[in-house]
């Protein structure tokens, strides 16, 4: 067993952000699914004492915090979670509320400013959830949750105040951002 698949499963279970299912890792990583068990428990050994570990179940595997290392994790995540989410939580909100499933990358290119530790805090506060993007397979769909539009009382995005205002600026906003720099943007239809 090389090292180097230590390393790579370990990098496609940090890069995932949550569980892998042991068959698409042992795709990810080119071997058998039954080669995971020894590279797995060596990453569970180098793991230990650093704040990780590593869990696994019958049929999936993930890094996460150590058990040891939880307490003040989660002491410094309500502190995180008591505050306003702020203006660029709101702004997120507005472009996944508005204009709907959208990849990290439309939502900064919208923003015009790298959001990624402000969607880590929607998702953690529920607001919006993470799906995979049936377009491209290496990038996720973020899309507002069923407890935002409660907690706006509203029943789906059409409800939702100029609707139809705020979704036409927001195509004419991406288009023109497209054309301007010769169509090499990010933008996507509505």
């Amino acid at each position: 067993m090389s090292n180097d698949l230590v390393s790579r499963a370990q990098a496609f279970l940090f890069s995932e952000g949550g569980a892998l299912t042991l068959r698409k890792l042992a795709q990810l990583l080119e071997v058998k699914e039954s080669e995971l068990r020894e590279p797995l428990s060596t990453l569970a050994e180098r793991l230990q004492g650093t704040g990780l570990a590593l869990i696994q179940t019958d049929t999936e595997v993930s890094l996460a915090i150590d058990k040891d290392t939880s307490p003040a994790i989660q002491k410094a995540f309500e502190r995180e979670l008591g505050k306003e989410i702020g203006d660029a939580g709101l702004e997120v909100l507005a472009i996944v509320l508005y204009r709907g499933p959208s990849t990290r990358a439309q939502i900064d290119y919208i923003r015009g400013v790298n959001t990624s530790s402000t969607i880590r805090n929607l998702l953690a506060r529920g607001l919006v959830e993470r799906t995979g993007n049936p377009e491209d397979g290496r990038e996720y769909l973020y899309r507002p949750t069923v407890e935002l539009f409660s907690h706006l009382g509203v029943r789906d995005r059409a409800e939702l105040p100029n609707y139809t205002e705020i979704t036409g600026e927001l195509k004419a906003f991406e288009t023109q951002r497209t054309e301007s720099s010769g169509g090499e943007g990010n933008a996507t239809t509505l």
